[in-house]
């Protein structure tokens, strides 16, 4: 018996499989991060090709940068009965502890050409300091 391969009905099994037949999986993707310490900051820089603006959210709680945000799919195009997707969609999340010495109330953020450069000034850290101890009467 000769069996014949076909291409395109191994792509659409491999794409029902992978992608559910739905469309572009929606799911968690990694941000590349850098860190860096200067005498006046810390910079991160996070790469996030393909989002604008309004589509990246910076958050500080209880001394924790969180950097937040969502890529969507903006067109599918399908041609006949192949389709291939190699961008990936969905959602992510970076959290990151800071030191004391953050300025949180003067961290800057700028997003140009998918690079997210934020800027976390210092401050002057707390000084330890001894309260004294008064004998009750």
């Amino acid at each position: 018996m000769l069996v014949r391969w076909d291409p395109f009905e191994e792509m659409n099994r491999l794409h029902d499989h992978f992608l559910g037949g739905r469309g572009p999986a929606k799911q968690a993707f990694q941000v590349a991060v850098d860190i860096r310490e200067e005498d006046d900051a810390f910079y991160v820089d996070a790469e996030v090709p393909g989002l604008a603006a309004e589509d990246v959210k910076v958050d500080i709680e209880k001394n924790v940068l969180t950097l937040s945000g969502e890529r969507k799919v903006v067109k599918e195009e399908t041609e006949g009965t192949f389709r291939r997707v190699e961008r990936q969609y969905g959602s992510f999340t970076r959290s990151f502890t800071l030191p004391e010495t953050v300025d949180t109330d003067n961290i800057s953020a700028d997003l140009k050409e998918g690079l997210l450069a934020l800027r976390l000034p210092k401050k002057d850290a707390p000084t330890p300091r001894s309260i004294s101890v008064n004998a009750a009467k």
